[in-house]
């Protein structure tokens, strides 16, 4: 036992260093201001009282966690007839499926998002194909269709992955039970498939929304700096403006906003299992 608590010693070093430092970091500047002297350093919730008095800011934040919404509301609903594509597909078929949504992963972030700027330019790839057929071009780089987009094509992977989990292990012989019970094949879906999957959604759901009410890089290319999100807030004020005490605050309100959509996620999932009879 004495080993395997030596060999989580580098494990807890490492944490502490690239996690719990930096948080403690952000805490501190959050919470303090600057004084005229470099070495004056005070207590004070100016940071905050600045973020929540300012229409600006409070526009960005509502308009990141409704770009946020959106695109996980576009995960599920793409996400979920894939992924019961994939569960109730079989052998080489399967593994195929699973391979076509994993592959784009394995690739970087931001060069596939550069990759859809090339497309959804004025002259790229999609206007080209409707000015062949008579219509467009349209304007769809730098617009909040692009955005959602990018996010969307990023983040399903997670929304799918974790659908075809818990599809997966799902017992099919409640199926058959519902069909001997007279259910037909939607009824089977409604009252046994989507309720024992809804705890892959829920996982979905959050593996897509913190990533996308925080991102920054996706609407800073996609959005051409002319849509602003949080997190585009976030990264001009520790890179551009140099104050990382009020960047520290928006970082710190939205660590909480994630925080609490993290545990109301959690207690609906709880009740989902509790209801499905499997107890966690």
């Amino acid at each position: 036992m004495k080993q395997f608590k030596s060999m989580a010693y580098p494990y807890i070093v490492w944490i502490s260093l690239l996690i719990v430092v930096p948080m403690l970091l952000i805490l501190v500047y959050a919470f303090t201001t600057t004084g005229n002297s470099v070495t004056t350093i005070k207590f004070s919730l100016a940071n905050f009282a600045k973020f929540f008095s300012d229409v600006i800011f409070l526009d960005v934040l509502r308009r990141s966690l409704l770009i946020a919404v959106a695109t996980t509301v576009v995960c599920i609903i793409l996400g979920y007839p894939a992924a019961y594509i994939i569960a109730n597909a079989e052998g080489r078929k399967k593994f195929m499926l699973i391979l076509l949504v994993t592959i784009p992963t394995w690739i970087n972030m931001l060069v596939r998002t550069y990759a859809w700027m090339g497309i959804l330019q004025d002259d790229g790839i999609i206007n080209t194909v409707l000015s062949f057929l008579g219509i467009g071009p349209f304007k769809m780089l730098h617009t909040s269709f692009a955005v959602i987009l990018g996010m969307v094509y990023n983040f399903i992977p997670f929304m799918i992955l974790q659908i075809y989990t818990s599809l997966t292990k799902m017992d099919k012989s409640l199926l058959e039970a519902a069909s001997d019970l007279g259910a037909n094949r939607v009824q089977a879906f409604l009252r046994v498939t989507l309720p024992l999957s809804l705890p892959g959604v829920i996982s979905g759901i959050t593996l897509v929304f913190l990533p996308a009410v925080s991102s920054f890089f996706i609407p800073k290319l996609l959005g051409g700096g002319q849509y602003v999100l949080i997190g585009n807030v976030i990264e001009n004020q520790f890179l551009t403006s140099g104050n990382w005490n009020f960047g520290s605050a928006i970082s710190l309100i939205m660590a909480v906003i994630i925080m609490i959509s993290m545990y109301i996620t959690k207690k609906i999932d709880k009740g989902e299992s509790m209801e499905g009879g499997v107890k966690k």
